[in-house]
């Protein structure tokens, strides 16, 4: 797929989906804004926009700024519990009418998402509006429809050292950081006393997204 720098790029982010994938495979955290950098590729960025989940503890602030700090715009929804301690928290709607609102205005669209029920937004986006469409995630966890639909697939796991970090791994506002070396970010400035425990995670309910940024 031929990619110039005048073409006008939006990225739509299903954190959840990406969250869950990386830890289930991997075990570890998704570094987003080497995703969106690549995503991007050299184009010109309109909007990046992250679909979160927040809880009334706020344990999550601390992902929300971080991604924030990365450049990537946020929208929240709030989980909604019913009776019977039922969780809900989709974003699926909420992505789909955001990307078709947003497809005369750009030239090509990114998905970072697996989940196959985009597919036929893909091939909305192709077909009605004309976008280019591309979709980021892991293989593993990624519908082989939407791989099928998309002009251009990028599997995420074949550079887990440039989209993932470890358990506990803090990752600069740049991409790679200069307190260690140019591909891992430096960990927390440890002490030699015993350790915590694989640097204590804070967890929220339903989306027990790793909060490591509160040093």
């Amino acid at each position: 797929m031929i990619k110039h720098p005048e073409q006008r790029v939006a990225v739509f982010i299903d954190t959840q989906n990406m969250y869950y994938s990386a830890r289930n495979l991997f075990n570890a955290r998704v570094n987003f804004k080497s995703i969106v950098e690549d995503a991007v590729a050299g184009r010109k960025l309109i909007r990046a926009i992250a679909y979160v989940v927040r809880t009334k503890t706020g344990e999550e602030r601390p992902f929300f700024e971080a991604l924030k700090g990365a450049g990537i715009e946020t929208k929240e929804k709030e989980l909604q519990i019913y009776a019977g301690g039922v969780k809900k928290a989709d974003w699926d709607v909420g992505i789909a009418v955001d990307a078709v609102k947003l497809a005369d205005k750009v030239d090509a669209i990114v998905l970072v998402s697996g989940d196959g029920d985009f597919a036929p937004l893909m091939e909305y986006l192709s077909g009605v509006k004309g976008c280019l469409i591309e979709a980021m995630s892991f293989r593993e966890t990624t519908s082989s429809k939407l791989v099928e639909v998309v002009d251009e697939f990028t599997d995420l796991s074949q550079h887990k050292e440039r989209y993932l970090m470890k358990i506990g791994e803090i990752r600069s506002g740049t991409t790679a950081d200069t307190r260690n070396d140019t591909r891992s970010s430096g960990k927390r400035r440890g002490t030699k006393s015993a350790p915590r425990k694989a640097e204590e995670e804070t967890e929220s309910t339903i989306y027990p997204i790793i909060t490591p940024w509160n040093e």
